[in-house]
């Protein structure tokens, strides 16, 4: 009788499971997990020149000429006839009461007052409601037009009350130079009647305003063209030219 021969043992296969998969050739980075893309935030709104700065400095340069000429007209009506000036630089400045009817140079003096009047009073509505206008869409980077437009305000305010009050704008600073002698009579070879003389027209602290208003918005006008000049494909806004991608 013969002993039965032990079975041969079938090796068990190794479980799948067991080992961590091996990630396919050519596909490393998928097994790596990806960082989220980062939020875009939104660049926050950039907000024109305040309307208490603009309010301000056309309050303050208002409020100069009210009182100066306030000062002139109780320092100088006492004056007597044959001495009514103050002379504050010898042959060059002087202090002198003059009630202007006209505009600058005298425009329309000579014409009545139904035609003056309506005149001036429209034109300076006009540019008083241009110049807020024009303010309101003012860009950050205008300084110049952030300060020049409320003093052409805070100016043409100062003449019109007195246009309003007394009919005609009081004057009172009597400038004289040979400089002005050198281009009247310039003018008047171009235009043939125009009076000689060394003194230029008498104005008011409005004028003085007025005047470097105008100039800084022309600063604002030279620099907004030479903006241009620098980046000619970005447009400009307002007349002032914008930065690199705005």
């Amino acid at each position: 009788m013969t002993e039965p021969q032990p079975s041969a043992e079938i090796p068990a296969e190794p479980s799948l499971a067991a080992e961590p998969s091996a990630p396919l050739p050519g596909n490393e980075a998928a097994s790596e997990p990806v960082a989220p893309a980062p939020a875009l935030v939104p660049a926050p709104p950039q907000h024109g020149p305040s309307f208490v700065f603009f309010g301000t400095v056309s309050a303050i340069a208002l409020l100069l000429d009210i009182g100066t000429k306030a000062w002139a007209e109780i320092r100088l009506i006492p004056k007597p006839f044959e001495d009514p000036s103050i002379e504050v630089i010898p042959h060059h400045l002087t202090l002198t009461l003059a009630y202007n009817k006209g505009g600058a140079w005298g425009l329309l003096q000579d014409q009545p007052e139904t035609l003056r009047m309506p005149f001036f009073l429209c034109v300076s509505v006009l540019a008083i409601l241009f110049i807020v206008s024009l303010y309101g869409k003012l860009n950050p980077g205008q300084r110049a037009l952030t300060w020049g437009l409320p003093l052409v305000l805070g100016g043409a305010l100062g003449n019109l009350s007195d246009r309003i009050t007394r009919s005609s704008v009081i004057d009172f600073i009597d400038y004289r130079a040979d400089w002005v002698m050198s281009m009247n009579r310039t003018l008047g070879k171009l235009l043939g009647d125009w009076s000689l003389t060394d003194h230029w027209p008498t104005f008011n602290v409005a004028d003085i305003a007025i005047c470097i208003g105008v100039g800084l918005m022309g600063v604002d006008m030279f620099t907004s063209r030479r903006g241009t000049e620098l980046h000619p494909g970005q447009p400009a806004v307002a007349g002032a030219s914008q930065p690199p991608g705005a």
